[in-house]
C-alpha cells in the first residue's frame, strides 16, 4: 500500500482526532456551566451505546429517575437536554416560551425543508408562515361548521365502505386515512379524492412509509452523525419520497394557479397563491414557491397522520374493551340516537369525551415530541442551558406522569371524569404539546377525532376477527415517527 492510498484513511484519523477533542472540551465547558447533569459520553458516539434507538423515549424516561426532570445525553456529537414532567415541561414551553421557541438543524430535515415550511422552520421564516397559516386554516372554517359539515359528508363515504365489507375481517388503515385526509385535503386543496384513485392512494402510501421512516434508527444515526450519510440508505428513501410528494403538490397549484380569482378562493393554496402575488417584487418576501410547497406537505401530512393513528388506536382499544365500547354505545343512543353526531353533542356526552382523551393519552402517538431548540441563554430549575442547545420536551414523561395520572399505563377513561361522571379537563393533557410550537392544526383535529368516533360507534360494533380473543390483542406500539398500533383486522359489526 503506497502512501496515496492511506491519505484517505489519514484524514479520517485527525477528523475523529478533532472530534473527540472538540467533544471533551465542549463537555467540560458545559459542565463548568452548570449545565444540566447526565451520562458520561463516549467519544464520537456519545450516548448512543445506551439508548434504545427504536423506543428512545423508554431509555430516557429511565435516566430520568437517575437524573431528574432535567437531564442532559449526548447523541453522538449533538448536546441534548431532555424535560421530563409536566411541570418541567410546562416551565419550558409555557412559562418561557420564547426562549424554547426554536427548532434545531437536523440534516434529514434540512435536506427535505431547507428551512422553508411551518414545522421545521425558524426564525422570521416560521413566524410569517405559522401567522398565515392559522388565519387561513380559520378563514376556511377550522373549527367552524363548514368544516363540520365536511367531516359528516366524509363519515358517510368511509361508513358506506366499512359496511360494504358486511361485517367480515378488514384492514382499516388505508380507508381511515383517506376519510381523514379529505378533509385537510378539502381545506389546502378544495377538493376530495375517491379512496381507490391511484394518484391519492400512492400519496397516502409515500406519507404513510415517509411518517415511519423518519423515526427509524437509521435516520436518528444520520441526524446525529451525519458523516456517517453515505453508509445509510433509509433517509435516501425518504428524500425521494418528499420529492414525489412536492412534485405532487407543485403540479396541483400550478392547476390552482390557471383559474386563481382572488375574490373566490377555493382553497388555502388559492389564499397562498393571492398572498404570493401582492408581496410580488417585495424584498426578503415569504410567499415563495418553495414555501408553498413545505407548508402545504407540512400540514397534509399533519394533518393526516396523527388523526387517523389516533382513530386505529381508538378502534383496538374498543375491540380491547367490549365493555368501554358499549357505555359509549348507550350514551350515543341517549344523546344523538339515530341523528348524525354533531360538535355540540359532546358536551351532552362526558363518558364518550373522556374516552376520546384516554385514547390520545395511552396512545402516547408523538412520544419525544418534535425536536425544540433554546433561542437564547436559559436557566431551567437551576441549571443553565446555553443558547442553540437541543431540547426534547419528553410528552411520554407528561402523559404518563404518574403525579398527574392515578393509572397512567392503563387504559383508563376515570381519568377524565370526576365522582358523579362528569368530564374533568387535566392539566397534564397536552398531546397537541404546548407553547408556542404547539400544533397548529389542535382544533381541527379535535373536532375530527370527535365526529369520526363517534359516528363509527354509532353505526357499528367493533369486534376482533373469529378466532382471535381479547387477550391476543396487542397494544404495542410500532415504532417510527409516529407510535402506530400493530397493523389488525376488525369486525365492523352493522348495528340495527
Amino acid at each position: 500500500m503506497d502512501w496515496v492510498s492511506l491519505v484517505p484513511v489519514g484524514l479520517l484519523f485527525i477528523l475523529i482526532l478533532l472530534l473527540i477533542l472538540k467533544d471533551q472540551h465542549a463537555w467540560k465547558s458545559h459542565e463548568r456551566e452548570n449545565f444540566p447533569p447526565g451520562p458520561r459520553p463516549l467519544p464520537i458516539i456519545g450516548n448512543l451505546h445506551i439508548m434504545n434507538l427504536k423506543k428512545p423515549h423508554l431509555t430516557m424516561l429511565e435516566l430520568s429517575k437517575t437524573y431528574g426532570s432535567v437531564f442532559s445525553i449526548q447523541m453522538g456529537l449533538r448536546k441534548t437536554v431532555v424535560l421530563s414532567g409536566y411541570e418541567t415541561v410546562k416551565e419550558a414551553l409555557v412559562n418561557q416560551a420564547d426562549a424554547f421557541a426554536g427548532r434545531p438543524k437536523l440534516p434529514v430535515f434540512e435536506e427535505i425543508s431547507k428551512g422553508k415550511g411551518v414545522i421545521f422552520s425558524a426564525g422570521e421564516n416560521w413566524k410569517v408562515m405559522r401567522r398565515f397559516t392559522l388565519t387561513t386554516l380559520r378563514d376556511f372554517g377550522m373549527g367552524k361548521k363548514a368544516v363540520e359539515d365536511r367531516v359528516v359528508e366524509e363519515y358517510g363515504c368511509l361508513a358506506d365502505i366499512i359496511e360494504s365489507h358486511k361485517g367480515k375481517p378488514i384492514e382499516m388503515t388505508l380507508m381511515v386515512n383517506a376519510a381523514v385526509a379529505n378533509v385537510i385535503a378539502s381545506i389546502l386543496l378544495g377538493k376530495r379524492y375517491e379512496y381507490e384513485d391511484p394518484t391519492f392512494k400512492r400519496l397516502l402510501e409515500l406519507m404513510n412509509e415517509s411518517t415511519r421512516i423518519v423515526g427509524r434508527p437509521s435516520v436518528l444515526v444520520y441526524n446525529m452523525i451525519p458523516v456517517l450519510g453515505f453508509l445509510l440508505k433509509t433517509h435516501r428513501t425518504l428524500i425521494q419520497n418528499i420529492k414525489q410528494i412536492n412534485t405532487f403538490i407543485k403540479i396541483t397549484f400550478i392547476e390552482h394557479l390557471k383559474t386563481l380569482d382572488r375574490n373566490d378562493q377555493r382553497s388555502f393554496i388559492d389564499a397562498f397563491l393571492v398572498r404570493q402575488h401582492e408581496e410580488n417584487g417585495k424584498a426578503n418576501g415569504y410567499f415563495d414557491n418553495e414555501n408553498l410547497t413545505e407548508v402545504v406537505r407540512n400540514l397534509f401530512i399533519a394533518g393526516m397522520e396523527t388523526t387517523s393513528t389516533t382513530l386505529l388506536w381508538g378502534l383496538l382499544l374498543m375491540m380491547k374493551y367490549p365493555e368501554i365500547q358499549r357505555k359509549v354505545q348507550e350514551e350515543i343512543e341517549q344523546v344523538i340516537g339515530s341523528n348524525p353526531p354533531r360538535t355540540e353533542h359532546r358536551i351532552q356526552m362526558p363518558y364518550t369525551d373522556a374516552v376520546i382523551h384516554e385514547i390520545q393519552r395511552f396512545a402516547n402517538i408523538v412520544p419525544l415530541n418534535l425536536p425544540h431548540e433554546t433561542t437564547a441563554d436559559v436557566t431551567l430549575k437551576g441549571y443553565f442551558i446555553p443558547k442553540g442547545t437541543y431540547i426534547i420536551p419528553l410528552l411520554a414523561s407528561v402523559l404518563r406522569d404518574k403525579s398527574h395520572w392515578d393509572k397512567p399505563d392503563t387504559f383508563y377513561p376515570e381519568h377524565f371524569l370526576d365522582s358523579e361522571g362528569k368530564f374533568v379537563k387535566k392539566e397534564a393533557f397536552i398531546p397537541f404539546s404546548a407553547g408556542r410550537r404547539s400544533c397548529a392544526g389542535e382544533t381541527l383535529a379535535k373536532m375530527e377525532l370527535f365526529l369520526f368516533f363517534t359516528s363509527l360507534l354509532q353505526r357499528f360494533t367493533f369486534q376482533p376477527p373469529p378466532g382471535v380473543s381479547i387477550t391476543d390483542l396487542d397494544l404495542s406500539p410500532v415504532e417510527g415517527g409516529i407510535s402506530s398500533p400493530m397493523t389488525y383486522e376488525v369486525c365492523a359489526v352493522p348495528r340495527s
